[in-house]
């Protein structure tokens, strides 16, 4: 199993849904970095759950403890370690599907994978497993923040009900994180109807980079849009990303779709802050698109490990729209990627390497 990403701003995560307690380890954070926890800590109150209806009613405080790597405030430039412990896992809720596999979850493969699974509530392959995630995040975040670069994101559509604006400021008032103040309601219903019909929606959501440098991304198999790509599809949920103009791009000409070239920038921005997997220096826009939750409620046809043929009735405690939360892993993942591809920038040529060690 893979629990491990990026080459040289890696992070490890650890820990299942029901266990004891969840973490990362943050490995190639330079030193001299100052390490804000509460920030930290509102990052991930940003995603922990039971906070409002249109989340899970799981409470969580997700709090988390600095184990290493941080000493008087600053990143001391060995591996930072973290830990959140679990404190309201409700297990019995899972008992009555012991052997069975849930449709749309990944018990399925897990089993015919591994030939063993933790039943309560996914184990590892829970959505809780990106609360670690999170807190690396935002290590990246504050390396990030002394470079200037910015890291945001919103919910841009529910159900289909696409905002029209987006409005970044409003996203982190919204408890839905919506980017549009006139489209929020109407959200915020299809969000409750189906939550009221033991049902549940999808959604999609929009992380924007700004002032981001020209040049990160290694081509040709380490672009920037690709391992961007990359983070986004490794969390729960997401079935689509999309860079720019994502897919609408296939639907334009040349001239329509290329981005005119003046001394002061570009003119217009298709594709999304990346040409040839490399960045432009333009906002690099990612759209990540989740499927509905697939824990409802609602009896559903199954299997069980003995391959009978059964029906599925859920209980516990679960999101109408993962998007919402999902949203802010989406932008943690995007921070990590970029903190990994400014570490690896410093390599680029020579005159780099002789600007950091000549004097």
């Amino acid at each position: 199993m893979s629990n491990s990403f990026g080459k040289r701003f890696v992070f490890t995560t650890f820990g299942e849904s029901h266990g004891k307690a969840l973490g990362c380890v943050v490995d190639g954070v330079p030193a001299g970095i100052e390490i804000d926890e509460a920030f930290i800590q509102s990052e991930l109150d940003r995603r922990k759950p039971g906070q409002n209806e249109f989340a899970t009613a799981r409470k969580e405080g997700d709090v988390v403890e600095i184990l290493s790597g941080v000493f008087e405030g600053v990143s001391t430039g060995t591996p930072i370690a973290m830990v959140i412990f679990n404190t309201n896992q409700k297990s019995k809720d899972y008992t009555n599907i012991k052997d069975l596999f849930r449709p749309g979850h990944a018990d399925f493969t897990y089993y015919h994978k591994y030939g063993i699974r933790d039943y309560r509530g996914g184990g590892r392959s829970s959505a809780r497993e990106t609360a670690a995630r999170v807190a690396a995040g935002a290590i990246a975040k504050l390396m990030l923040k002394e470079l200037g670069i910015s890291v945001a994101s919103g919910v841009l559509a529910i159900d289909g009900i696409e905002c029209e604006s987006q409005d970044f400021k409003f996203a982190k008032s919204s408890p839905i994180y919506s980017l549009d103040k006139k489209k929020e309601e109407a959200q915020k219903e299809a969000i409750l109807t189906a939550k009221n019909s033991h049902d549940s929606v999808g959604g999609v959501a929009l992380v924007k980079i700004k002032n981001s440098p020209i040049g990160l991304g290694e081509p040709i198999y380490y672009k920037m849009d690709a391992q961007l790509a990359d983070a986004m599809m490794s969390i729960n949920a997401v079935k689509g990303v999309e860079i720019g103009d994502g897919t609408e791009s296939s639907k334009l000409t040349g001239v329509q779709n290329n981005d005119p070239i003046r001394k002061d920038g570009f003119t217009t921005n298709h594709s999304g802050g990346i040409l040839g997997g490399i960045t432009n220096g333009e906002d690099i826009d990612i759209k990540v698109y989740f499927k509905p939750t697939p824990s409802i409620f609602q009896t559903q046809q199954t299997v069980d490990i003995h391959n009978n043929e059964v029906e599925c009735a859920l209980k516990g405690r679960h999101d109408p729209c993962v998007a919402i939360r999902g949203s802010i892993v989406a932008e943690s993942m995007a921070a990590l990627v970029t903190a990994d591809m400014l570490l690896l920038n410093l390599g680029r040529n020579i005159k780099t390497l002789k600007s950091a060690y000549t004097h």
